[in-house]
């Protein structure tokens, strides 16, 4: 178990955090310490799952840290995702919605 810092932004929110994660995190754990710093702060909630995209690729709930190869200081996008999708995909063939911010 490492301590993995990594640039975070939310959708739709202005800033850019730095969020403290453990390699062995899932890419839903990891959402949710994103998405404590800005839901219900800048943000509101919504009645959708959370997701992780990094390095265009919009990752596997269960997925974790190290799985994603993900080293420190990587930059990462979590998001509210109504389309259902459940596994990795590539965010240039992604159709649940704009990945841009």
């Amino acid at each position: 178990m490492a301590t993995v810092p990594l640039q975070a932004a939310f959708r739709g929110d202005f800033a850019t955090l730095l969020v403290l994660v453990d390699d062995e995190d899932t890419m839903e754990v990891v959402a949710q310490k994103v998405a404590y710093h800005v839901i219900g702060r800048r943000l509101p909630p919504q009645d959708a799952s959370l997701r992780v995209q990094h390095n265009g690729l919009v990752l596997l709930p269960d997925q974790t840290v190290a799985q994603a190869v993900m080293p420190s200081m990587s930059f990462v996008e979590v998001f509210y995702d109504a389309s259902g999708y459940d596994t990795a995909v590539d965010s240039g063939n992604y159709s649940g919605g704009s990945l841009g911010r």
